[in-house]
């Protein structure tokens, strides 16, 4: 099935490659890219299919086990919109773009200095020749930096400002994964992109394992009555384990449960909180623009609250010292 499936991804990315990209490309003079066009429409092929995946799996379950009813759901709709240009629209593209040139660069630096970057499979042997092992393993390795990353973002106000947009949704679905400021999508692609040149992951691989990912966040975030039970919420996120990160009482800076995929890192790190509630989500402290704003709206509101929590900071650094 994965092999019909890639083919036909293959196809389709072919398709739009010749028709869509290449004549984009030639028109604005940039042919220079010609070589990379491909992995582009695949990687938007793969969005794309994700998108639909999500949608088929996490939309009946929120309609037949619901925890909460919504009459008005403008702000979900928002929220797809979010997911859409994040997974199929220019960032995947950007993010395979600017991955794709700090690799080569790097690459090309430290070969020029006589060393030889590195893979995952060189520093653990075993995973050669072995593809699904060596995924999971970039998988954990991606989860923990991610835990660390958003953890942080929960210990500094600056940064958790500008992460408040993301908890500001007081109608989680599975479309709010992907809700959250361009600011703080630039520190996860900036993190994320260091970790990736540090394991050596192939640039196409890249992006494929966030899709992967994101899959399991997004159901994650789903209005679903749903845990995988005692031993499930251990191995993987459910979504009552991160509706509990999501609630009003968790949030803030002292949260729990910030693991995205694996829950083994909140547990090692003594974050975890596998209570059997569904409690009601959003962040009071942030502006209602972040809560019930269009896109606009909320990534200004979001850069206002940064900036207010910043200029704060730096007043009670000011009178510390």
């Amino acid at each position: 099935m994965f092999i019909y499936l890639d083919r036909l991804f293959s196809i389709l990315a072919g398709e739009i490659d010749q028709y869509i990209v290449l004549p984009v490309l030639y028109h604005f003079g940039w042919m220079e890219w010609e070589e990379l066009s491909f992995d582009w429409a695949l990687i938007c092929v793969y969005g794309f299919f994700a998108v639909v995946v999500t949608y088929a799996v996490c939309w009946p379950l929120e309609a037949f086990f619901p925890i909460e009813k919504w009459e008005d759901r403008k702000t979900v709709v928002v929220d797809a919109f979010y997911t859409i240009i994040n997974r199929v629209g220019v960032l995947p593209i950007v993010s395979f773009l600017v991955f794709y040139q700090a690799q080569v660069l790097v690459n090309s630096f430290v070969v020029a200095h006589g060393y030889i970057p590195p893979t995952l499979e060189m520093l653990v042997p075993p995973l050669l020749g072995h593809p699904i092992m060596t995924f999971v393993a970039y998988a954990l390795i991606l989860d923990c930096a991610d835990y660390w990353r958003h953890r942080l973002s929960h210990s500094f106000r600056s940064w958790y400002a500008l992460h408040a947009l993301h908890h500001a949704q007081r109608q989680m679905s599975f479309w709010s994964d992907d809700r959250n400021h361009l600011l703080d999508d630039l520190i996860a692609a900036l993190w994320f992109g260091v970790v990736g040149l540090a394991i050596g992951i192939p640039p196409l691989q890249f992006p494929l394992l966030f899709l992967f990912m994101r899959f399991i966040e997004s159901l994650s975030h789903a209005n679903i009555k749903l845990s995988f039970g005692w031993l499930g919420d251990r191995l993987i996120v459910s979504p009552r384990f991160h509706r509990l990160h999501h609630g009003l009482r968790a949030a803030g800076r002292n949260s729990c449960n910030y693991g995205a995929v694996f829950p083994i890192w909140d547990i090692l790190f003594r974050t975890a909180d596998f209570s059997a509630e569904y409690l009601p989500t959003g962040d009071r402290r942030a502006p209602e623009s972040m809560a019930s704003g269009g896109y606009v709206d909320q990534q200004v509101g979001g850069l206002k609250f940064f900036l207010s929590e910043f200029r704060q900071a730096n007043k009670r650094v000011r009178r510390a010292s």
